[in-house]
């Protein structure tokens, strides 16, 4: 039989249908991210919901942190230190006085932005003439020009390399690492707490292990602390690059500012403090392009994580150290105890 519904009846809400909002990668998407980078980014999101930190440096996003480093990282004359510089700067003597065995040295500056941090380092070690060349390695393309015309410019007598690296997922190229010389070692760096950043950190840590030979130096910072005792202020990174990942998230996949929100909190399942973009309707984002074509459901309530970061405890990163087959050979801290500069080397087997 039937049903008469008056004109200002409401449907049943158990056959009502939510409304489905669809997301389209604009064109800038594809021509940023190669097909293996966007089958990884849609893999990352089905599996875990997250769109990796890492793929956040490509692009105008190159400008985004460039930007970011400028005006809340590097000394000014309201801003007198920087604490990666200044670490880097306490650390040198132990680096320097540990290399005498060998001639000269190489610098493999993995994840090396816009190289800032490295300036007066590499200065003080040239000035010994011990530096051979300098090796910059990054996802992005973009950054790594943006390190190529400031090296340059600073120091147009060094030798100068470039490559594109994901780290996470590939050792430092033997062809950068090999030297005709013996009697050259590398000094790695990982510098502006990038390892906390990453999801696979022991990944990252062994890829540095196989890239190392006797005499080579790992040199990396991370924050230190408890994650889970987060007392929830936003600041750094949480604060000023999420939100300008956010944003550049926002309009690269088609998401309206409307239907989502930017939200931080502690992750439990990873023991970081995460900033997420939540959904206030379903969504599908479709895409299609460079032979893809995939439509990926999130619904309304779920969060997309677009930035992390994990402090370590010093137990668990002795521990990370040595399940990589690293040894931990020197470490200091900031003086408030909450950035600490970590040297290994290869552990003797």
């Amino acid at each position: 039989m039937a049903t008469n519904f008056h004109s200002n009846s409401q449907l049943p809400s158990d056959i009502s249908t939510p409304i489905t909002r669809t997301a389209k990668p604009n064109s800038e998407f594809y021509s940023i991210f190669s097909e293996q980078e966007v089958l990884g980014i849609i893999n990352t999101l089905e599996v875990r919901r997250e769109i990796p930190l890492k793929y956040s440096y490509k692009g105008r996003g190159a400008k985004i942190w460039d930007n970011f480093y400028l005006k809340y990282i590097i000394p000014k004359w309201y801003r007198t230190s920087s604490v990666e510089i200044d670490l880097l700067s306490t650390n040198f003597e132990y680096i320097n006085g540990n290399i005498q065995k060998c001639e000269k040295v190489n610098i493999i500056d993995v994840g090396s932005g816009n190289s800032y941090p490295v300036k007066k380092f590499i200065y003080k070690l040239n000035k010994l003439q011990k530096i051979n060349k300098y090796i910059a390695l990054d996802i992005s393309e973009e950054l790594l020009n943006v390190s190529r015309k400031n090296f340059s410019k600073w120091f147009p007598l060094i030798e100068f390399k470039s490559q594109t690296i994901d780290i996470e997922n590939s050792c430092i190229p033997q062809d950068l690492l090999n030297d005709h010389n013996n009697n050259t070692a590398n000094i790695i760096l990982h510098l502006g707490v990038t390892i906390g950043n990453h999801h696979h950190r022991n990944k990252v840590l062994k890829n540095f292990r196989d890239s190392m030979k006797k005499n080579d130096f790992l040199v990396f910072t991370n924050e230190t602390g408890s994650n889970s005792q987060w007392d929830g202020s936003i600041r750094g990174g949480c604060k000023y690059h999420a939100e300008e990942i956010y944003a550049w998230i926002k309009n690269k996949i088609g998401i309206r500012s409307e239907d989502c929100e930017l939200v931080r909190k502690y992750d439990s399942q990873t023991d970081s403090i995460v900033a997420n973009m939540k959904l206030h309707h379903n969504y599908t984002i479709n895409f299609c392009s460079q032979g893809i074509n995939k439509n990926l459901e999130i619904f309304k309530g779920e969060e997309i994580t677009i930035w992390r970061h994990h402090k370590y405890k010093i137990p668990e990163l002795l521990q990370e150290i040595e399940q990589a087959g690293l040894k931990l050979v020197h470490y200091s801290t900031d003086k408030y105890l909450s950035r600490i500069m970590v040297i290994c080397e290869v552990a003797s087997n």
